[in-house]
Parts: C-alpha cells; sequence; structure tokens
C-alpha cells in the first residue's frame, strides 16, 4: 500500500499551483475568513480547495474550527515549500517576459519598516517612476525585519530588498540609497524624560533599562558595542516605541518616527547630540543567478530617484 503523502508526488499541475496559492494565503493571513478579502472569494470556496489540497496531498495541513486556525507540522512544512516553488514559478514568468522583450510578471521587493516617514527615502518617488515605465508589472511591496529581508532575497522570495546595512554578504550585491538618524528617547515617568543639569552620556546610558531590537541589527550591533544593558526585546520599531512609552525603558528610534509622538509631549530625545547613530540603507540583490530585467528596472528607478538633488 502506498504511503498518503505521495498521492501528488511528480504530478503538480496548474491546479495544484491555485489550490497552493490559496492555502499559503489562507496561511499567511491566519485564517479562512482573515484570507477572504485577500483572495477576493467566499470562504465556502477557500474551504473546499483547501479541502481539496489535503486530498490531492493526503496530508492534514491545518486545524480549523471553534477553537480557531492553526497549521499541523505538515501544514507548516508546505508553506516552506510553496514558498520555494511560488517563487519559483513567479521567477520562470519574468524571464518568460524577458523573452517576449517586454516587461512583465510579478516583481516582489521587501522593505524594512518605518521608511515611509523619512523624507530622505525616495521609494515612493521609485515607485511613482518604475510604475511609468513598467505598467504590465504586478509590484508585490513586503515589510519585514533585516534577516528575513536578506534571506528572502537569497532564496528568490524577493527579488530586491531595502534594508539598513549591519553585515554585508558576499552572496548579496549592495546600493546605497539614504540614511537614517536614531536617536534615544524617553517618555514620562522616566526620570531621563525630564531635563536634567547635567545631560547624559553613553557611561550613563550603561546604567539604564534599554529597550532594543532582539535580532540582528544596528541597533543590537550598537547595544553590544557600548555594552548597553538590554531589558526588553522588541520585534520591530512599534514594539520599541510601545516599550518606551511606558516610562520604563529609554530606545533608540528612527528621529522622523518619534517626531509626532514628540510633537505630542509623548517623548523627548535625550541627548541628541551625543546619544544617537547613523544607519545607511542599501538595496540589495542576489549577485547569482542575475535578477530578472525587472528587478534591474526597479533598481535603477531607486538609483535615480535617491541621487536627485
Amino acid at each position: 500500500m502506498q504511503p498518503k503523502s505521495k498521492a501528488l508526488i511528480g504530478q503538480l499541475g496548474d491546479v495544484d499551483l491555485r489550490l497552493l496559492r490559496v492555502f499559503k494565503a489562507v496561511a499567511d493571513c491566519g485564517g479562512m475568513a482573515a484570507a477572504e478579502l485577500e483572495l477576493n472569494i467566499a470562504i465556502s470556496t477557500i474551504s473546499r480547495h483547501v479541502k481539496d489540497l489535503e486530498q490531492r496531498l493526503g496530508l492534514v495541513l491545518c486545524r480549523r474550527g471553534r477553537g480557531g486556525f492553526a497549521l499541523t507540522p505538515e501544514g507548516q512544512q508546505l508553506v516552506q515549500a510553496a514558498d520555494q516553488l511560488l517563487a519559483a514559478t513567479d521567477e520562470f514568468r519574468g524571464r518568460l517576459h524577458e523573452i517576449h522583450q517586454r516587461l512583465g510578471g510579478d516583481l516582489h521587493v521587501a522593505v524594512f519598516e518605518k521608511t515611509a516617514s523619512n523624507p530622505a527615502a525616495r521609494i515612493a518617488a521609485a515607485v511613482a517612476a518604475f510604475r511609468a515605465s513598467a505598467p504590465e508589472v504586478m509590484l508585490h511591496l513586503h515589510v519585514g525585519s533585516i534577516v528575513a529581508i536578506e534571506r528572502g532575497v537569497m532564496d528568490g522570495q524577493y527579488q530586491l530588498g531595502i534594508v539598513p546595512e549591519h553585515k554585508r554578504s558576499d552572496s548579496l550585491a549592495y546600493d546605497e540609497l539614504f540614511d537614517e538618524t536614531m536617536l534615544l528617547y524617553a517618555a514620562p515617568g522616566h526620570p531621563w524624560f525630564e531635563p536634567m543639569k547635567r545631560a547624559p552620556g553613553w557611561a550613563e546610558l550603561r546604567q539604564q533599562d534599554l529597550a532594543a531590537l532582539g535580532y540582528h541589527s544596528p541597533n543590537l550591533l550598537l547595544a553590544h558595542a557600548k555594552q548597553l544593558r538590554r531589558s526588553a526585546s522588541a520585534s520591530d520599531q512599534e514594539a520599541v516605541a510601545t516599550l518606551v512609552l511606558s516610562g520604563c525603558f529609554v530606545g533608540f528610534l528612527p528621529d522622523h518616527y518619534a517626531a509626532p509622538f514628540v510633537a505630542a509631549g509623548r517623548l523627548r530625545a535625550v541627548n541628541p547630540r551625543v546619544l544617537k547613530y547613523d544607519c545607511v540603507f542599501s538595496a540589495v540583490q542576489r549577485r547569482t543567478p542575475e535578477p530578472p530585467r525587472a528587478a534591474q528596472a526597479f533598481r535603477q528607478a531607486l538609483l535615480q530617484a535617491h541621487r536627485q538633488p
């Protein structure tokens, strides 16, 4: 008797790709109800597609019901495999469009968080220029952590990423785009929120509870280099801001992102001439294989937008 796990091996077709895309959307959205808007199809249809995929694979991919939605271990593995497969099919479509000498297909670009409010970031202008020159390309813009973006570019999930540099990889090509200034902030309830007779420096900061990003980044590198006391870990800048706003911690945030909080009296920059650091944001692409023409065109749009006076 053949194991059920071999039900679909060697028999992938258009129907299976469509079912995989539906299942991946459900997994990414965290459930069928949340995926309804993303897919623009009824929940009953989504449920039927997922059930069809399970039957074709001979696997139980997720649990759904009153207890909520959850992927099974097999479902989690399938999501990872589907990421690779769908990225490969998107790349194939892009290559096929290149054969026909026109820019088309799908282009996946991933950007580090909180760049839209940075006046030095001209990503929106680059998107407008790219859209004017390649209207048939379906642009997918993602937001993620530095590690996730770099890994996604190397794996082919994204054709281009925009990240703050921390440690260059030999597998990636880098183009510097813009800078970002990170300042230290405190909120009401923290002793450093009130003006002090003597502005604190790095030595004093080592005695304070710091909220910092928990993954490899310029923020983490600075905390180690300056021997700062990381008392709370955050998954993103929004989490850092929330921790700082509690009044229990100080933390570094982009000055442009913190500006509305400062204007509202909810944050104050602490000794900004000293307690700061700068980040350089770069566009990253994998060196091999050569990026598709759409990705190269988007890179050129980014370079032109950021090199204008």
